[in-house]
């Protein structure tokens, strides 16, 4: 009985390799719901897996599943969102047949805050450097990677309050930075960085989220 490759893939089974390299077409393949090795990479956090199958198999990173979701959408950790993102160049503004993303199933459903505030960031870092990120395409440009070492921490806050401190202080803060005139110069993407850094590491200025929420 052959393999099941999306079983090998769940668990970073070694044989799998061997077997894709056997039958390269194997990589892209779907089962009956479009679930896809690169999904099930994804899910499980296989960041070297999903290395592999991009830049070895040259499968799509944004190939979608019956509910047309990409791999970014079954993601449960940063590390893995930020390799899809930042290195892969998944497309984070890829709508699902519910039109959504990503970023809002996550905070739909209260899922993985983490990852739906690393999203967040990505979306207005995107949007202050100029980049489209509602028209999905193949072309997409990725927005400047974040700081190396920067690890996500928003305490004990609720996901519903994260997502409040992103869409309404975090993007004040940054569209004021965005409307200096030195923005593009080395000074002005410095604080951006910082800003960016600040709002990943869970420091955005608690006193506005109670001043909110109260």
């Amino acid at each position: 009985m052959a393999s099941n490759p999306f079983l090998l893939a769940a668990d970073n089974d070694a044989r799998l390799l061997p077997l894709l390299r056997s039958d390269p077409s194997l990589a892209s393949s779907q089962d009956e719901h479009g679930y896809s090795i690169m999904h099930a990479a994804a899910s499980y956090n296989h960041l070297d897996l999903l290395r592999t199958l991009v830049d070895e198999f040259r499968v799509y990173v944004d190939l979608k599943d019956e509910d047309g979701e990409t791999a970014l959408f079954v993601t449960e950790t940063v590390d893995c969102a930020k390799l899809l993102v930042e290195e892969l160049h998944s497309d984070i503004a890829t709508r699902n047949h519910e039109g959504k993303t990503a970023r809002e199933k996550l905070v739909e459903e209260g899922d993985f805050p983490e990852v739906a505030v690393y999203l967040r960031v990505k979306e207005l870092e995107a949007q202050v450097n100029g980049v489209q990120t509602e028209t999905p395409t193949n072309g997409v440009h990725p927005p400047p990677p974040l700081p190396e070492g920067v690890s996500v921490n928003i305490g004990s806050m609720a996901p519903e309050e994260v997502g409040e401190v992103v869409d309404t202080e975090f993007r004040r803060r940054i569209e004021e930075l965005a409307a200096r005139e030195d923005f593009q110069g080395e000074e002005g993407q410095r604080q951006l960085r910082e800003l960016v850094t600040e709002a990943l590491r869970g420091q955005v200025n608690e006193r506005d989220v109670r001043q909110r929420t109260s």
